[in-house]
């Protein structure tokens, strides 16, 4: 991902566990954007946190350190799944044992989907796509895109403001 470019960016939990199922899990997510949004590393102009994977449109404005944003936030929440599994089993820890020289877990699929969104249709094509998953016929999390907490579909549709870190794609394009 090169820095000042708005990507969608899809990301799974390893063997699509569903990890990121209930409430905790998830505000390790809004968490990591939320911090990484203050610091001025990522601008996030849509997301929905779903069972086993996420969606993102984002863009990552400069480096954490030495690190992309990206590398940071998958490693900052695979570290708190570890801390939070450790102390309450959701999912039992051993799931993502690996077999590493460099960690003994792993929460995250290698290689996460980045496409760089070039035009403004397809850039709303994905943000319809990310606001409209919940309600797909597989996972049935919500009727209306609106009613699903973990999302920025509110945030389009109505102007609701739970996420500080969300900016609008729409004074982007």
């Amino acid at each position: 991902m090169e820095l000042g470019e708005i990507y969608f960016f899809t990301a799974s939990i390893n063997h699509w566990l569903h990890l990121l199922a209930p409430d905790r899990p998830k505000q390790i997510i809004v968490s990591a954007l939320d911090y990484l949004s203050k610091q001025n590393k990522i601008d996030v102009f849509a997301f929905v946190i779903m069972p086993s994977h996420i969606h993102f449109i984002w863009r990552a404005r400069s480096l954490n350190g030495k690190e992309h944003p990206k590398g940071s936030f998958l490693k900052y929440t695979a570290h708190e799944f570890k801390k939070l599994l450790s102390f309450d089993p959701l999912i039992p820890l051993p799931c993502f044992r690996v077999n590493v020289y460099n960690k003994a877990y792993e929460f995250w699929q290698k290689n996460p989907l980045a496409i760089i969104l070039y035009t403004r249709k397809v850039a709303f094509q994905k943000l319809d796509y990310i606001h409209f998953n919940p309600c797909a016929g597989k996972w049935k999390l919500a009727k209306d895109p609106n009613d699903y907490y973990f999302s920025s579909a509110a945030f389009y549709e109505k102007g609701v403001t739970n996420f500080s870190f969300l900016r609008d794609i729409r004074n982007e394009f």
